[in-house]
């Protein structure tokens, strides 16, 4: 039986610059979230595939965001 790939990993954008890197189920409320914290003129860029939520996991701690 496969796993569930539900998880996404992501990078929070403006132009080229990365602001933000993770992981979350739920791209579109994640990027609200980013707008209303981070700065409102960035958006989600999807990293990848859909992952398990253990690979999405070790994205992160490989990507320093843990």
């Amino acid at each position: 039986m496969s796993k569930i790939r539900n998880w996404y990993t992501y990078e929070f954008k403006i132009g080229n610059k990365i602001l933000h890197k993770g992981i979350t189920q739920d791209l579109s409320r994640r990027e609200q979230e980013h707008q209303s914290n981070i700065n409102s003129k960035g958006h989600i860029k999807q990293v990848g595939i859909a992952k398990t939520e253990e690979g999405a996991r070790n994205w992160e701690g490989d990507q320093g965001c843990s």
